[in-house]
């Protein structure tokens, strides 16, 4: 499990436009994909041949070093063709992978430790958000690997969650540094997932032992379906940098985050407690229209983009960084690993 390090990220090498040798060997260089700003750092082969697998195994301290600086790798040009190949990366650099369970969005596995990235239709955009950040144990890494890039468009945008707490209004990240985020998920309206899949079950008794063990509110209700409410941090510390990060899916739970047609429908018909989803300050309390402005903002003004390329490995800190998904035209598959799994309870014992 990760420990704290007091020295924080002052210790790690900075890496700036120049681009510098990793190895003696001249076998990989890195250099800043976009000019001015370090995220995410790029990674290329500087002769043929290069095995990432074998190098990053090799340079795994190096690897976590530059992520820690940095928050995201782009490793391009290596030639990742196959599924054992892009888990064998994993493996190199991460000791625990990690199963996507307590889902939040629609996902095919493809293999154990890797699925689909989320399905939902290529003309709606994800929003910029840290993984998992909505539950009570995270990963701590997220990996992804483009089989085929969209058409047009379909980018997954980064932004700096460091540099996104720094960003939004000082009273909203007061408020909701002191209140927390309340999120409330409906399962089994037909609407959003059902909680046999959000759980892996089917049995009623595992996942009231879940909610329990986790401080989950939950109450099961007409037609199979659960309800579930729980408190989460809006902003966190890294555990490594000791870096405060903003760290939560607010705008992305809020009703607000769904296209006006259907908010309305579902506001008509549904009691504000009774949507699919939704979230509130930790107390209950509604979240301020300007808070999430001021939130989105934030994001906007830290996204940085950059176009797919066939085989591409993106490595991501998923508290230092929030990624998100644009719409797409045309076929696209990229597919996603989770590993090193943080859980809050450990980090508040």
């Amino acid at each position: 499990m990760l420990g704290a390090n007091p020295s924080g990220p002052k210790q790690i090498k900075s890496f700036g436009r120049k681009a510098l040798s990793l190895t003696a060997e001249n076998l990989v260089e890195v250099s800043p994909l976009v000019p001015g700003r370090t995220l995410p750092m790029l990674a290329q082969p500087h002769v043929a041949g290069v095995n990432l697998c074998q190098w990053a195994g090799a340079e795994r301290a190096l690897i976590n070093s530059l992520l820690l600086q940095n928050g995201a790798i782009l490793f391009r040009g290596f030639g990742i063709q196959k599924l054992e190949d892009f888990e064998l990366l994993m493996r190199a650099v991460s000791d625990e992978l990690l199963e996507y369970s307590y889902q939040s969005t629609p996902r095919t596995s493809l293999s154990k430790f890797v699925y689909t990235s989320t399905e939902y239709h290529a003309e709606l955009a994800i929003p910029l958000h840290n993984e998992m950040s909505y539950a009570p144990d995270w990963p701590m890494k997220i990996w992804f690997w483009c089989v085929e890039p969209a058409a047009e468009n379909g980018v997954t945008p980064l932004a700096d969650s460091r540099r996104v707490y720094k960003r939004i209004d000082a009273a909203v990240r007061a408020r909701f540094a002191e209140e927390g985020v309340l999120y409330v998920r409906n399962y089994g309206s037909g609407l959003d997932l059902a909680w046999e899949k959000v759980f892996q079950t089917s049995d009623r008794v595992v996942v009231d032992d879940y909610c329990r063990k986790n401080g989950i509110e939950w109450e099961w209700t007409s037609d199979n379906g659960l309800r579930t409410r729980e408190k989460h941090q809006a902003v966190a510390r890294h555990p490594l940098t000791n870096e405060m990060v903003w760290f939560n899916q607010a705008h992305l739970f809020h009703v607000s985050n769904v296209d006006s047609e259907i908010r309305e429908t579902l506001l008509g018909e549904l009691s504000e407690d009774e949507l699919p989803r939704n979230a509130c300050l930790g107390d209950g309390s509604q979240i301020a229209a300007d808070d999430l402005r001021s939130i989105r903002e934030a994001y906007d003004q830290e996204t940085v983009s950059f176009p797919w390329q066939k085989g591409d490995v993106l490595l991501v800190d998923n508290m230092l960084v929030a990624h998100g998904r644009t719409p797409y035209r045309g076929q696209r598959k990229v597919v996603v690993g989770m590993a090193e799994s943080f859980s809050k309870q450990i980090e508040n014992a």
